[in-house]
C-alpha cells in the first residue's frame, strides 16, 4: 500500500484551489456578459421607440397631405359633374320641346284623318246606293235581253265558250302548221345542236358501261400485292398495258379502266394469271403481259375465223379476219358488234335467197358492213368510211364496198345487195332485246305506248309498229276534225315524252276517214 506524502496533499490542495478559481471566474464572466446584454437591449428598445415615434409623425403628416389631395380631387369631380348635369338638363328641355311639338302635329293630323274618314264614309254610302241602282238596272236589262234572245244567261255563256273554243282550236292548228314549217326550214341547223347535246348528256353513262372491266380477287390482301412496294407493281402493269387500275373500297375486286377494249382484255387476262400464280413483281408482270397479249391476239383470230365459219363466208384476207375478231370487244348501244354483224349476214342471206340474189355476196356484205368499227378508235373518220377503205385495201368486191358505204344512208343504195344490208342492219338493231332491252320490257313499252294514245278523246284505236318507233292512231271522224288532228298529235307526243323512256324518237301518225253519205229516195 502506497503512502500519501505531504507533497501530494499540497498538490491536491493547489488543484482544488485552481478549480475553485476557474469556477468563480466563469460565473463572474457570465454575470458581466448578462449586464452587457441588458445594456444593449435597453439601448435597442430606446432606439426602436424613437423610430416608432418618428414613423408616427411621418404617417400623420402623409395622412394630412392625402386628405388635402382627396378634397381637391373631389372638388374637381364635383365641378365636372355639375357641368354635365347642366348640359343634360338643357338637352332634356330641348327634347321635351320637340316631343311637345310632335304631339301637337299628331293631334292636328288625327283631326284631319277623322274628317277624311267621315267624308269617305259618306261617299261609300253614296256608292253603295248607286251600286244597288246599277244592279237593279242590270237585272232589268238582262231580263229584257233574255226575252229578246230567247236564251238564258247560262245558255249564252255556253254558246260563247263553244265559239271561242272552236276558234282557238282553229287558230292553234294554224299556228302549229306555221311552227312546223319553220322547224322544217331550220331542221338542218337545229339537228346538229340536238345531236351534240344528246351526246354530251349520255356520254357519262356510255363510258361507265363500256370502258371498265372488273377482276375478282380471292381476298383483299391481294390488293396490297398488286400495288407492290411503293406502287412499283401497279405502275409496271399500267405502263405495259396502257390501262388504269382502280383499287378502291370495293371488296375483293379491282377495276380496269380504258377506252381501248383490247388493251383492257389483255390487262384482265394478265392480272388473272398473276393472281393465280401468286408471284407478282415487275419482271413477272412483264412476262405475263406479253403472254396475255399473245393469247388475246390468238383469241381475236379464232373469233374472226369462227364468225366466217358460222356465216359461211370464205376467202377473206387474214387482216380482215383479225378485224372481225376485234369486233367481239366492241359494243354499240349495248349490242355486241360481232354478234350484230353475224346476225346481219344471216338476215341478208335469207332475204337474198327469197329474192333470188347472190346469197354468198349478201352474206359477205352483211358480215363486213361494220368492219370499220374495229379501227375507228385508231383511224380518224366515221366507221362507214373506214370500213369502205379497208374493204378496198384488201381487194373486196365493189358491191361489198358499196354496201358498206350505203348501210347508213351516207350514199344512195344503188344495188339490191346494198338495200338488203340496209334492211338487215335495221332489223337486227330494232328487234326486241337487241339493244339493252329484254323482251318483257319491250312488250310493256309497246303496250304503254298504245294505252297513252287510246286514252285521248276521239281516238278509235291505236297500233304500235316499227318496233315501237311509230304509233298509228285511228281517229273518230265525227269527234275530231282535220284542224284538231294537229293538236291531238302534239298532245299524244307530249304525253309519250313525259311518261315513257325510249331510244331515238317515236313518230305519231293520225289517220282520219272522210265520209260523204247521202240517200236516194
Amino acid at each position: 500500500m502506497t503512502k500519501i506524502t505531504t507533497l501530494d496533499i499540497i498538490l491536491i490542495c493547489i488543484a482544488a484551489l485552481f478549480l475553485l478559481l476557474t469556477v468563480a471566474a466563469f460565473f463572474v464572466g457570465i454575470a458581466y456578459r448578462k449586464k452587457i446584454a441588458e445594456a444593449e437591449i435597453g439601448s435597442a428598445e430606446e432606439h426602436a421607440k424613437s423610430i416608432v415615434s418618428e414613423a408616427e409623425k411621418n404617417a400623420k403628416a402623409k395622412k394630412r397631405e392625402l386628405m388635402l389631395e382627396a378634397k381637391e380631387e373631389n372638388q374637381k369631380l364635383r365641378s365636372v359633374l355639375d357641368a354635365e348635369i347642366k348640359d343634360r338638363r338643357r338637352e332634356l328641355s330641348q327634347q321635351e320641346k320637340r316631343v311637345n311639338q310632335k304631339e301637337e302635329n299628331l293631334d292636328r293630323k288625327t283631326e284631319a284623318l277623322e274628317k277624311k274618314d267621315q267624308t269617305l264614309n259618306h261617299k261609300l254610302k253614296e256608292l253603295e246606293k248607286k251600286e244597288s241602282e246599277i244592279e237593279s238596272v242590270k237585272a232589268e236589262q238582262l231580263a229584257a235581253l233574255e226575252r229578246i234572245s230567247g236564251m238564258t244567261v247560262q245558255e249564252a255563256k255556253d254558246m260563247l265558250l263553244r265559239d271561242i273554243e272552236s276558234q282557238a282550236r282553229l287558230d292553234a292548228a294554224i299556228m302549229v302548221k306555221e311552227i312546223e314549217q319553220q322547224a322544217k326550214e331550220n331542221a338542218e341547223r337545229n339537228a346538229k345542236n340536238i345531236v351534240a347535246s344528246s351526246i354530251q348528256k349520255v356520254a357519262a353513262d356510255h363510258v361507265a358501261e363500256t370502258t371498265v372491266s372488273v377482276v375478282n380477287l380471292p381476298s383483299d390482301e391481294m390488293k396490297g400485292r398488286i400495288i407492290g412496294r411503293e406502287g412499283r407493281n401497279i405502275r409496271t402493269l399500267e405502263t405495259l398495258t396502257g390501262v388504269d387500275l382502280i383499287i378502291d373500297d370495293t371488296p375483293e375486286a379491282v377495276i380496269l379502266s380504258s377506252f381501248d377494249p383490247i388493251r383492257r382484255e389483255i390487262a384482265r387476262v394478265a392480272l388473272e394469271k398473276l393472281i393465280v400464280d401468286g408471284r407478282i413483281h415487275p419482271a413477272r408482270i412483264e412476262e405475263t403481259v406479253e403472254k396475255a397479249r399473245r393469247e388475246v391476239e390468238a383469241s381475236i383470230k379464232q373469233e374472226g375465223e369462227a364468225a366466217t365459219f358460222e356465216t359461211g363466208v370464205h376467202g377473206l384476207h387474214p387482216e380482215i379476219i383479225k378485224l372481225l375478231g376485234k369486233l367481239k370487244f366492241r359494243t354499240s348501244y349495248g349490242q355486241n358488234v360481232l354478234k350484230h354483224s353475224i346476225e346481219v349476214s344471216h338476215l341478208a342471206g335469207v332475204m337474198a335467197g327469197e329474192l333470188g340474189c347472190d346469197i354468198t355476196l349478201a352474206k359477205r356484205a352483211g358480215l363486213l358492213h361494220d368492219i370499220g368499227k374495229a379501227a375507228d378508235h385508231e383511224i380518224e373518220g366515221s366507221h362507214v368510211t373506214i370500213g369502205a377503205d379497208i374493204a378496198k385495201k384488201y381487194k373486196e368486191n365493189k358491191d361489198v364496198v358499196h354496201a358498206i358505204m350505203a348501210h347508213h344512208g351516207d350514199v344512195d343504195a344503188e344495188t339490191l345487195i346494198a338495200q338488203l344490208v340496209q334492211a338487215a342492219d335495221a332489223i337486227s338493231a330494232a328487234r326486241p332485246g337487241a339493244r339493252r332491252e329484254n323482251l318483257e320490257t319491250y312488250i310493256k313499252r309497246l303496250q304503254k305506248l298504245e294505252e297513252i294514245a287510246d286514252s285521248f278523246d276521239g281516238v278509235d284505236k291505236s297500233y304500235a309498229i316499227q318496233a315501237g318507233r311509230e304509233i298509228r292512231v285511228m281517229i273518230k271522224p265525227d269527234v275530231v276534225n282535220d284542224q284538231s288532228m294537229i293538236v291531238v298529235a302534239k298532245d299524244i307526243a307530249k304525253r309519250i315524252e313525259a311518261e315513257l323512256e325510249y331510244p331515238g324518237q317515236i313518230k305519231v301518225s293520225l289517220i282520219r276517214e272522210t265520209r260523204a253519205v247521202d240517200y236516194a229516195k
